[in-house]
């Protein structure tokens, strides 16, 4: 009877050798398979400006304290209340790091010289850090006034913001034209930009009049900025803090200029970075990278709605070889609720692991920093990608075509990373780890079964 129990003893023992070895088996097995694709590293916070040695952002917000900013029709509250608050909230929400100033227009004089009325445009709060408690006392304190300078306010605030590489923005709010011509602010406008200062007049205007909306939208063009056509005192506060906040993603990059081509022949050759140009309505702009074998070319675009375009839009960039044929495509679309159009590409060149992919989103990504401007010539050793922007925009009735809507190109070309193999080989993986896990199960069964049936014998004998 003894030995039947030690007996016994031994083979419940057994179960759990037998497990074990079973899963070191499996384990062994498995450590062969093909690993899985790593997961995404995650992205390093970016350096503060002071921490890089780069620039600041810096904004100037010229606002309109002319006479008719009086007048109570927005909400039914006055457009100078409504300014002033959206204001407020702006500077609640301002970024550490950004440079603030503000100008204003006809915020002094408010007799009928004209003469002297045209001057009055002042530094209300200098660009610098900003003292919160201090600007916002400072905005309390303006009632309507006298006249709309607008013309001089742009060149004060241009000399406000200073010099430098990086990209400035201005941002004019306002409720009417400038009656105070010459200068034309159209004009200065245009003479900022051809001046190559980096400096963007983005325009908000609180009137609807034709005239009005024109001239704004002539400033922005000119500057490669943005017009809007403000209705409510939410959508003030939300583009103005939209704007700074555009301000304090790009001022470390400026774009270079460039002119892409209709057709790859003849197409700028460009170089990783960041450039700017311009698009006309349904209208492809083409241009050219070269991508080695063993590289990647990473692109993205960006068109701002800078007038209004009728609903129901989209925005295709296409990397094409140099006969036109499509490597790979990435689209957006959208009906008029953003002011931005963006999308992006990935390709590898042939003979490496990593596979084409495209992406489409509608805010703004991170930009690689460029390492040259636009070459001209040809790549030597290198295998040349054409890059093609097109858009599907209309113009709404009465909407300026020219100049072309504001268009940003990211160019990146960095060594292919590894990407996870084809549906086949995954499905391989998981396969054979079915079937692995499918015979331990079964062996495992057999063995309890076995077991079972001999303790029910053994019991029966005793």
């Amino acid at each position: 009877m003894r030995a039947v129990t030690i007996f016994q003893r031994r083979w419940q023992a057994r179960p759990l050798g037998l497990l074990a070895a079973l899963a070191i088996a499996a384990g062994a097995l498995l450590s062969g398979l093909p690993a899985f694709a790593d997961e995404p590293t995650t992205p390093q916070p970016t350096a503060s400006a002071a921490a890089t040695g780069t620039e600041a952002p810096r904004v100037d917000l010229i606002l309109d304290v002319s006479g008719s900013m009086r007048a109570t029709d927005i909400q039914g509250k006055s457009r100078i209340s409504v300014a002033q608050q959206s204001i407020n909230d702006v500077i609640d929400a301002m970024p550490s790091e950004t440079q603030f100033g503000i100008r204003t227009l006809g915020a002094t004089y408010p007799g009928n010289d004209k003469a002297q009325g045209c001057q009055d445009t002042k530094v209300l709060f200098p660009v610098g850090k900003t003292d919160k408690l201090e600007a916002k006392t400072a905005v309390a304190t303006l009632r309507p006034t006298g006249w709309t300078p607008i013309g001089l306010a742009l060149r004060g605030a241009a000399q406000d913001l200073g010099t430098g590489q990086t990209t400035r923005r201005v941002v004019l709010i306002t409720d009417g034209e400038d009656s105070c011509a010459p200068p034309d602010p159209c004009e200065v406008a245009r003479e900022l930009a051809a001046q190559g200062t980096h400096l963007v007049v983005d325009t908000l205007g609180l009137a609807h009049d034709d005239k009005t909306r024109q001239q704004l939208l002539c400033i922005a063009n000119a500057t490669g900025g943005t017009y809007t056509d403000v209705r409510t005192q939410d959508q003030l506060t939300g583009k103005v803090k939209q704007l700074v906040d555009r301000a304090g993603t790009t001022y470390r990059t400026t774009p270079v200029k460039t002119t892409g081509a209709d057709r790859c022949e003849g197409a700028p050759l460009l170089a990783p970075g960041v450039y700017s140009d311009r698009e006309k309505f349904s209208e492809h702009r083409a241009y050219r990278v070269p991508v080695r074998p063993g590289q990647e070319l990473r692109a993205a675009v960006s068109v701002s709605l800078d007038r209004a375009v009728a609903r129901d839009y989209g925005v295709l960039l296409q990397a094409t070889d140099l006969s036109g044929q499509e490597l790979v495509r990435g689209t957006d679309a959208g009906s008029g609720r953003t002011d931005v159009a963006s999308t992006g590409v990935r390709w590898s060149a042939p003979g490496t692991s990593s596979s084409a992919s495209s992406s489409a989103s509608s805010s703004a990504s991170t930009s690689p920093t460029p390492s040259a401007g636009a070459t001209t010539g040809t790549a030597t050793g290198a295998g040349t990608v054409c890059l093609i922007v097109s858009n599907a925009f209309a113009p709404q009735p009465g909407t300026l075509a020219d100049p072309g809507l504001p268009l940003e190109l990211t160019v990146d070309v960095a060594a292919a990373s590894p990407a996870p193999d084809g549906p086949a080989a995954g499905l391989g993986r998981g396969w054979v780890l079915l079937l692995v896990l499918t015979g331990a199960g079964l062996l495992t069964g057999l063995i309890f079964g076995w077991l079972a049936r001999w303790r029910i014998a053994v019991w029966r004998e005793n």
